[in-house]
């Protein structure tokens, strides 16, 4: 360390020298660094010794010249605070205490404050890219200051969207902290969340593919915030409607968060109605397919369900809605539809555990009079196609425990060994279904 001193005290002889022999009496050039020529060559020094404190790591003697450039010359250049910044941060890595290192942070604050003041209005590195290091900063050091964070954070993004030079990851971290506050500082409001993302979301309109990262972070904040209800929505995008119906933007950004928080609303039901009119797909028409049948309208659903399927040429596409249809229409004991539906998607996908689930069912709902069994033949073709479905359905647990369900079911309307008996029926004969909506289908002869 006395080296370094001894290198610094060189060094500032040396600039002290080289300043006391140049001639700083240029208001124009120097009168930034001072009143006085001899002002100006100890400020000009001084500027050199921070920057080869900084360089040592002797931030003691750093402090100093850069109180001196805080007090005397503020204006004379941006690297006075650039360089403070710098020696704040290496104090507060090496604070002691909790106290000393929130100290150091408040000090960074406080000359990201003051270079806005003397420096704000710069072209290039003025308010709005100040502003974004401050937040960056704050981002990293003010964590556990919530009201102080989000504060900082909508000073950079208003300052950003003054100028025009908007740099979206912090706006996304503005309004992820903003909505996250939501749930537990009674400052932040619904009306704030609504009202701040009305209108940060034009920010995300036209961007790059790198920035989606950050609408996602956007859209997913507001629409996981409690604010995001139905009730606050259909409140918000009423009115963007209204003025403008057939916006497909505003369309799919209703749908996608009205969706998200699970609306079952009339209004909720239109819009969705509305933005598959406009920009018809699958996706949409399965959607509105399940919120229809949630709601009874059986009819509805299948519409969209049909129309889909009249323009996708996806085949892998087609097996979600061929998989309603046939569920659909199952509930509607619609079974020769259901069985259409279900034999396309296993042709789509033969290892379809759907398809299975839902001919199993349409088997068991069949007549065959002609089995000399009393019908109970189906039943056997029945437990087949759902055993098939519950060794397929092992990622659908719940769907596959009702096929299990009905196997049970199937297993105990087996016809009795008596029935069998007078039919010329044996246990394990090979036996084909001779009718119904199983009918050609080979399985085993089983008693109950």
């Amino acid at each position: 360390m006395k080296s370094v001193k001894f290198f610094l005290a060189a060094a500032a002889l040396f600039v002290g020298a080289s300043a006391i022999a140049q001639d700083f009496s240029d208001d124009a050039k120097y009168g930034k660094w001072g009143a006085t020529a001899e002002e100006r060559a100890s400020n000009i020094g001084a500027s050199n010794y921070l920057k080869e404190a900084l360089d040592a790591k002797d931030f003691a003697a750093a402090t100093e010249y850069f109180q001196q450039l805080l007090n005397n010359c503020p204006k004379a250049s941006q690297n006075t605070f650039a360089r403070g910044v710098t020696l704040y941060k290496n104090k507060a890595q090496r604070a002691r205490s909790v106290e000393q290192k929130r100290m150091y942070v408040d000090s960074i604050l406080f000359i990201y404050d003051q270079r806005v003041i003397h420096f704000g209005d710069h072209a290039k590195n003025g308010k709005d890219y100040i502003l974004d290091m401050k937040a960056r900063d704050m981002l990293r050091y003010c964590t556990t200051d919530r009201p102080l964070l989000r504060a900082g954070l909508k000073e950079a993004v208003d300052a950003a969207i003054e100028s025009g030079r908007v740099n979206l990851d912090i706006v996304s971290s503005y309004y992820k902290n903003l909505c996250e506050d939501f749930e537990y500082d009674d400052e932040v409001t619904s009306d704030m969340v609504l009202a701040e993302y009305e209108r940060l979301s034009p920010l995300f309109a036209d961007i790059a593919a790198e920035d989606e990262q950050y609408r996602d972070i956007f859209e997913t904040s507001f629409g996981t915030s409690g604010a995001a209800s139905c009730e606050n929505l259909e409140a918000l995008f009423s009115v963007k409607l209204a003025a403008d119906p057939a916006n497909e933007a505003i369309l799919a950004q209703a749908v996608a968060l009205m969706s998200r928080a699970q609306c079952t609303s009339d209004f909720f039901f239109a819009t969705t109605e509305k933005y598959y009119s406009v920009k018809p797909s699958s996706e949409t028409a399965l959607f509105l397919a399940q919120g229809f049948q949630g709601r009874g309208e059986n009819s509805k659903a299948l519409k969209y369900l049909r129309e889909a399927l009249a323009v996708e040429t996806d085949p892998t596409a087609k097996m979600p809605l061929y998989t309603q249809i046939g569920l659909i229409e199952i509930s509607e004991r619609n079974y020769g539809a259901a069985v259409e539906a279900a034999r396309e998607l296993r042709s789509i996908n033969p290892d379809s555990g759907y398809a299975y689930f839902i001919l199993g069912q349409c088997y068991a709902a069949s007549s065959c009079p002609d089995d000399k069994i009393g019908g109970a033949s189906v039943y056997w073709a029945a437990y087949d196609a759902m055993a098939q479905a519950v060794n397929l359905l092992q990622s659908e647990p719940e769907v596959q425990k009702a096929a299990q369900q009905l196997m049970g079911a199937y297993r105990g309307a087996f016809p009795q060994q008596e029935a069998c008996f007078f039919a010329e029926l044996s246990a394990g004969d090979r036996y084909t279904i001779k009718c119904g909506y199983a009918a050609g289908q080979s399985t085993t002869v089983r008693y109950r």
